[in-house]
């Protein structure tokens, strides 16, 4: 048995790789009660199923933050285990609805890298997260430029 490495240096990313992400999760409909208590978003089309039937879907809605929210976690080990802190996130779409019982999984290409200007012991990962259904519906995508350490590299 070998124990599980969180995530990965630096110089372990290559531009232009894709990783599909082994973690995926379904949606259940007490994952986005919670969540929408949580967050107190008490817009009735995520908790409502009398109202939710009546609208555009016919059916409860999955709050988009934890759409968001779900799919950053699904790449923690592949992209953000050894991070220093996820620096920014940025066009987040919405590409596709996401309903109780969806099945959600993600991929990440690596954009870019670069070591950081202000210390060389790490570098900055710019990367564009998709996440996907069951069906391979894209329904959200987002970039992020992400601080990872470096494996090998001293503070200069």
């Amino acid at each position: 048995m070998h124990t599980n490495s969180m995530g990965n240096f630096f110089e372990d990313f290559i531009v232009g790789e894709e990783i599909y992400h082994a973690l995926s999760k379904t949606i259940f409909e007490s994952d986005n009660n919670l969540f929408s208590l949580l967050t107190m978003n008490a817009h009735p089309v995520h908790t409502n199923i009398n109202y939710a039937e009546k609208q555009q879907h016919g059916q409860l809605l999955v709050v988009g933050t934890l759409v968001f929210s779900l799919i950053v976690g699904l790449t923690v080990t592949d992209i953000s285990g050894k991070a220093i802190a996820n620096l920014d996130y940025e066009n987040v779409k919405h590409l596709a609805p996401v309903f109780i019982g969806d099945t959600l999984y993600a991929k990440t290409k690596i954009l870019d890298k670069r070591i950081s200007r202000k210390s060389t012991d790490r570098g900055i990962l710019y990367v564009e997260t998709i996440g996907y259904n069951q069906n391979k519906i894209n329904v959200i995508s987002f970039r992020r430029h992400v601080l990872i350490k470096c494996s090998k590299r001293e503070k200069e």
